[in-house]
């Protein structure tokens, strides 16, 4: 061949789409394809290099082509006895590949789609004829062939006539998909028939299970039941078929006896199907979609299946029922089985548990996306295959109740029937069934080039531009498809997030015409379906937040459509709408308000999960709408600095003149304050310590800006105060572990200027504090902080406030262990700084006494807690669950920490801590008490400190004991971390942690000091 003839035809394989031209070049002169090429031409005017050009690979395609000639024409010295088959078999593949046709383009298509295929061809080369000679069969027909094929298997064993006989048949679904013009218009037919040609193949394999079992057979009447995309006629080229088996005993046989054969019927169904052979295998049996799985009897009667999902079925094996339909065996008793069963379908959405169900199946998809593949899933990652399956069986779950034409087991049927019944707006589902075409299409060509099973996107660059070619691209092919899937992609997830709400508000505001236009039943029925308990309620809701033209409305229509989903995905959706709509009927006219959740997609998502998962929060927010703006920013979930609050609270009573109003100025502080850190909690920005720490820091602003409040007023009417004074905090608040209902322990006290009148020193600083505690506990914004002082010596007996020369006096005369003990978490709160120092001082020897506690007063201390345990729990509380007071809670914990403590400290310097977890770790650090010990007080306080602040978050009040109702123990769980349905769990997590520290508390603190 001379230079330029080369040149010429290397040019034109490489406009024709060849990746490797010259070696195309050589491989079209290869004596393989005598006849089919002239290798005088220099143009290929015989049409083979077009042809080739056009299809997904044409490099494959050609290599595979001479593969296949060089193996029909070998092919004749191994059959002598039919060497003149062998040769109408050549010259009939040379001529359908000279001539322009159906012929020539199926075949090629399949070599340039499938090394699989093509190997198949390879190895049984007289299989061209299926390709060339490819038409739509019956399901009857394809059964008709596979059942002979292993019922007079020739020179095979059944199990290889039956990979033969599949592929055979493959040839041609892959033929007729591959060129039937646009790709995705083919799908729902080649899905149809390669469900088909998998019944027909468990059909063949019943037949080979029925001979190896022989008369045992006979005892039973066997059929085998299609799930997922076998039984929905939308089966992949590569999938597990999932089936269940049923069975009924025969006339005269019993139970076990027709059970057992049945259990070896389907046993050996299973393994001709997945064994592998010489001729490969065909794909796994999968009947892990039976009642109770993998654990569950692999065959039952159809009253067994009944029995089992009317008692114990969950939500997603009703969603897997919407595919079942008889594949094999016995069809009457395929037909019985699904009369049995279908009732129960569509009685799923009524069942109380549906909501958390379906949130658990949403969850379940998500996490079997492994980290690294989710941003090349087409089946389980955002806006792939599941969330277009997930979305119209759920629609038919919840409307398929009272519409017949629902029921389809096929998706793009099924989404043709919501599109017509109203249920999907008409271009949604217009672009979800043009998505799905195509992402199943992408499937589709991904897994038939190697037969494999795979739901990835490929990465490399030469898979691309076959899948690119393969969908009609010509132009940077990979880059194309690429691009074309991921438009859909996000299309897809738009879509499914917005799928279930938007026809919501079509019920209830103007909106496009060709939005779906639910009725108000059946609006309704979707949103009791989505969890919401009042859908009567939510409906007025909706009405409210979108009638009207206004831009307020038209920016709510346009939200509210993934914010209910978001809503719907809590606890409380109730909730959170009726919460949403009073802030946005204070804020809605704010052109802030609506530009933040338009473009803030972060902000209205977590406004919506605040809402619906805490009324404490709602509540907060309601009162002060503004503090949504937190949402908006970046650093907004960071607590602020003591310093900072000190500064906000106190600019803020400064500009009023009245004390009552300044202090309400910085109570509104404090409730901002509150919500952001409230919704650092939910959203898991803020752990048990950092909330503790911010609550503390919140609270001591307050008190050291109301105190100089209080200062100032008294100061108005008696003049400058003669007495420093001080707030000391003590219990949780002086530990930095406040929670959001704990009241606020503190002790007052003041020390007189150098040469003031004592007595009147005592009353400014007596009228100081009762202005401070009237100030903070009078109505305002935010949630009251009562000040308590029963810590004080002599308790409620004693002076409000006292000197610090009367502390000394009494501390040294008449203190009490209790006392001493309670100063272990004493921290200066607000006021005089160095009062603070030297009061630290003065008390330092008392919490911590240099030689320990005497037996006396360790017994004094295990008296006083015995009998706190007996007479201070309520009346009916339970004592297993009581946060504070009961056995393992938090009094158990603190009072075993305080006692090491007491004990110990003049020893241990780091037990010298006002916080309880540092002075446990300290303890364990000095081997005063066990690891195992530690860990469980550590967790038993934790806990309980964790269920008494999510309680408070959810109800919006405090709550001092496992919630007893599920559904609020589900919502208190659901804020912990856990899953829809875990509230049933709580009680005895929190019983099972109390049960271990309360063994703890009597081995250290009952049992030895």
């Amino acid at each position: 061949m001379t230079s330029g003839r080369l040149v010429s035809q290397t040019a034109t394989l490489a406009r024709l789409g060849f990746a490797d031209p010259p070696r195309a070049v050589q491989l079209l002169a290869d004596p393989a394809l005598a006849g089919l090429v002239d290798p005088l031409d220099d143009v290929f005017s015989d049409g083979l290099p077009d042809a080739l050009g056009a299809v997904g690979d044409p490099d494959l395609a050609l290599l595979s082509l001479v593969r296949l000639m060089e193996s029909l024409r070998a092919s004749a010295p191994r059959r002598r006895d039919d060497e003149s088959g062998v040769a109408a078999q050549v010259t009939g593949l040379v001529a359908a590949l000279r001539h322009r046709g159906p012929a020539r383009d199926r075949l090629l298509a399949v070599l340039g789609a499938s090394t699989a295929l093509a190997d198949h061809l390879v190895a049984h080369p007289e299989h061209w004829t299926s390709v060339a000679q490819a038409r739509p069969r019956t399901p009857a027909e394809r059964v008709e062939e596979l059942v002979a094929a292993v019922g007079t298997p020739g020179e095979h064993t059944a199990y290889d006539a039956l990979r033969i006989g599949y592929r055979r048949q493959l040839l041609g679904i892959a033929a007729l998909d591959l060129t039937s013009g646009a790709p995705e218009q083919a799908l729902p037919e080649a899905a149809a028939a390669l469900a088909d040609l998998a019944e027909a193949a468990l059909e063949a394999a019943l037949a080979i299970a029925r001979v190896e079992v022989g008369e045992q057979a006979e005892l039973c009447d066997f059929a085998v039941i299609g799930m997922g995309k076998t039984g929905g006629r939308e089966l992949n080229y590569v999938s597990d078929v999932d089936v269940i088996f049923v069975a009924e005993p025969r006339e005269g046989v019993d139970e076990a006896s027709a059970i057992a054969a049945a259990t070896g019927l389907a046993t050996h169904l299973m393994r001709a199907c997945s064994t592998s052979t010489g001729q490969g295998t065909l794909w796994p049996v999968d009947a892990a979609l039976r009642p109770e799985g993998k654990n569950g009897p692999l065959v039952r009667t159809i009253a067994s299946h009944r029995t089992y999902y009317e008692r114990w079925a969950k939500t997603w094996e009703f969603q897997a029922l919407l595919k079942a339909r008889p594949v094999a065996g016995d069809r009457e008793l395929g037909a019985a089985y699904i009369a049995a069963v279908n009732p129960l379908v569509w009685q799923a959405a009524s069942r109380d548990n549906f909501v958390e169900d379906v949130q658990a199946m949403r969850r379940r998809v998500e996490q079997h996306v492994p980290a690294g593949e989710a941003a090349r899933q087409l089946k389980l990652g955002p806006g792939g295959l599941r969330d277009v399956e997930f979305s119209v069986q759920l629609l038919q779950l919840v409307h398929g109740r009272s519409d017949d034409s629902l029921r389809s087991g096929t998706t793009l049927e099924a989404l043709d029937a919501l599109a017509r019944g109203g249920y999907v707006g008409r271009e949604d589902a217009a672009m979800l069934d043009a998505s799905y075409r195509l992402l199943r299409t992408l499937e589709h060509r991904i897994q038939l080039f190697r037969l494999r099973r795979t739901h990835l996107m490929p990465t490399a660059d030469s898979e691309l531009r076959r899948l690119g070619r393969a969908l009609g691209h010509r132009s940077d092919a990979a880059k194309a498809v690429v691009a074309q899937w991921q438009q859909h992609a996000r299309e897809v997830r738009r879509i499914h997030e917005r799928l279930f709400y938007r026809p919501l508000l079509a019920a209830v505001a103007r909106l496009s015409s060709s939005d779906a236009r639910l009725a108000p039943e059946a609006a309704k029925e979707r949103l009791a379906a989505l969890g919401f308990r009042d859908p009567g309620g939510a409906m007025r809701h909706l009405e409210v937040l979108t009638a009207g033209v206004s831009r307020r409305a038209a920016i709510q229509r346009t939200l509210l459509p993934v914010m209910l989903g978001w809503f719907a995905d809590e606890a409380d959706p109730d909730g959170g709408l009726l919460a949403f709509r009073k802030v946005s009927e204070e804020l809605g006219s704010t052109h802030w308000y609506l530009r933040l959740l338009r473009d803030e997609g972060s902000a209205a998502e977590r406004l919506a999960h605040t809402l619906a998962r805490s009324r404490y929060a709602a509540d907060l927010l309601v009162g002060a709408p503004e503090s949504v703006a937190i949402l908006g920013d970046a650093a907004g979930l960071t607590p602020l600095s003591r310093e900072d609050l000190e500064r906000r609270m106190g600019a803020a009573a400064r500009r009023q003149d009245d004390p009552d109003k300044a202090v309400r100025a910085a109570r509104s502080i404090r409730r901002q304050e509150l919500f952001r850190v409230a919704v650092a909690d939910l959203s898991g920005d803020l752990d048990l310590d950092g909330v503790g720490a911010a609550l503390t820091d919140l609270t001591g602003a307050l008190v050291e800006t109301a105190l100089q409040v209080a200062i100032q007023t008294v100061e108005a009417t008696r003049g400058p105060l003669v007495t420093r004074v001080l707030v000391v905090g003590m219990g949780r608040l002086g530990g930095r572990e406040m929670a959001y209902g704990s009241d606020a322990d503190v002790l007052f006290v003041h020390e007189p200027l150098d040469g003031a009148d004592e007595a009147t020193a005592q009353e400014q600083a007596l009228e100081t504090v009762q202005e401070l505690r009237r100030l903070l506990s009078s109505a305002g914004p935010d949630p009251q902080l009562g000040l308590d002082a029963d810590l004080r010596p002599e308790g409620k007996n004693g002076p409000l406030v006292r000197s610090l020369g009367s502390y000394r006096a009494y501390y040294e005369r008449w203190s009490l262990t209790w006392e001493s003990q309670a100063l272990l978490r004493a921290t200066p709160l607000a006021g005089d700084v160095e009062l603070g120092r030297t009061f630290v001082e003065l008390i330092d020897p008392l919490r911590w006494p240099e030689s320990g506690l005497s037996d006396q007063q360790v017994r004094e201390i295990r008296t006083l807690k015995a009998r706190m345990e007996a007479e201070r729990l309520p009346r009916g509380a339970d004592p297993k669950s009581h946060f504070k007071l009961g056995r393992g809670g938090l009094s158990d914990v603190e009072w075993t920490v305080q006692l090491l403590q007491m004990c110990h400290a003049h020893d241990v310097p780091a037990l010298r801590t006002t916080s309880t977890l540092p002075a446990l770790a300290a303890a364990e650090d000095a081997e005063l008490i066990s690891p195992g010990h530690a860990a469980a007080l550590r967790e038993a306080w934790s806990f309980a400190s964790r269920l008494r602040n999510a309680s408070v978050l959810y109800r919006g009040r405090p709550v001092d004991s496992v919630p007893s109702d599920l559904r609020v123990a589900d919502g208190v769980s659901r804020i912990l971390g856990g899953e829809p349905g875990s509230g049933a769990d709580l009680a005895e997590a929190y019983r099972r942690a109390a049960r271990h520290a309360r063994t703890v508390t009597e081995f250290n603190f009952y049992g030895s000091a």
